[in-house]
């Protein structure tokens, strides 16, 4: 194979509210976390375990817009993206993080929607949380 692949496809549930910050000329950033869940049964004791895996999210400009109108705490949401991460000083401190950069975004299930507040034209916006599954074909 020739190439490289960087792609990220999540299912989850928002941690906390959309955090964005605008800058000059427009842009904008936001910041949110969603958790996965992974669940299996322990073949020596039966138990079921659940793992959840916390992710951080960063969508920009109309998308971070979009998000920070439209969801809150406990959305469900589907997301595209790709794994970055990035590296600051704080302290003399090397600090790193990976991200998640959202490129396409499908709301699953949200409280603002489920009021039908929802913008039309926002994919999966308008879809009602009684309509959804939980259980994924896949």
């Amino acid at each position: 194979m020739a190439g490289t692949l960087n792609k990220v496809m999540l299912i989850g549930h928002l941690g906390d509210e959309v955090k964005v910050h605008y800058f000059e000329g427009g842009n904008a950033i936001g910041r949110f976390p969603i958790a996965t869940n992974e669940t299996y049964t322990n073949k020596e004791s039966g138990e079921k375990i659940s793992n959840t895996e916390w992710h951080n999210i960063v969508v920009r400009n109309r998308l971070a817009e979009i998000c920070e109108k439209y969801l809150t705490k406990g959305d469900k949401i589907y997301c595209e993206g790709r794994i970055k991460t990035r590296q600051w000083e704080q302290e003399g401190v090397k600090r790193y993080t990976t991200e998640i950069h959202v490129v396409d975004m499908t709301f699953l299930s949200t409280k603002k929607a489920a009021s039908n507040d929802a913008a039309p034209g926002d994919k999966g916006a308008n879809i009602p949380p009684s309509q959804i599954e939980d259980d994924l074909p896949f």
